[in-house]
């Protein structure tokens, strides 16, 4: 076990079934927290809590998939360290590369979203990149 008792609230994060994936570029890991009378921690928070206990950046570090134990107070979950970002975003999926993005706001209303979409339904190929261009009266 690797444990940290620095007191990030009272909560001690442990790893568990440590492997060094070479292949991948990485180090995977699951992560134990012990919370007790506390909401879980953030992954923001355990991102950067991750990135001291194994001397890297947090923007290479990928918590996901934590469940909180029945009636609480624990939480277990699963966490990726890539060697570098390169290697990070070229194996993570894009969903998971999402949530720690910040979001982008979406252009024009959602009635122009909806018509774009059904117009673009009525063409193929490359003139679907094109349409979104085009305004609603002209061409």
């Amino acid at each position: 076990y690797i444990t940290n008792n620095l007191s990030l609230s009272m909560a001690t994060i442990r790893t568990r079934k440590f492997i060094t994936n070479r292949i991948l570029n990485r180090r995977q890991m699951v992560v134990d927290i012990i919370h007790p009378g506390k909401a879980n921690l953030s992954k923001e928070e355990l991102k950067e809590k991750l990135a001291t206990m194994y001397r890297t950046t947090s923007d290479v570090v990928m918590p996901f998939g934590f469940r909180t134990d029945f009636g609480g107070g624990r939480s277990t979950g699963f966490a990726l360290i890539y060697d570098n970002v390169d290697s990070m975003k070229k194996i993570e999926p894009t969903y998971r590369l999402a949530r720690f993005q910040p979001k982008k706001d979406k252009t024009g209303g959602r009635r122009q979203r909806k018509e774009l979409k059904n117009r673009k339904k009525k063409v193929s190929g490359k003139k679907k990149t094109e349409l979104g261009s085009y305004k609603r009266n002209g061409k």
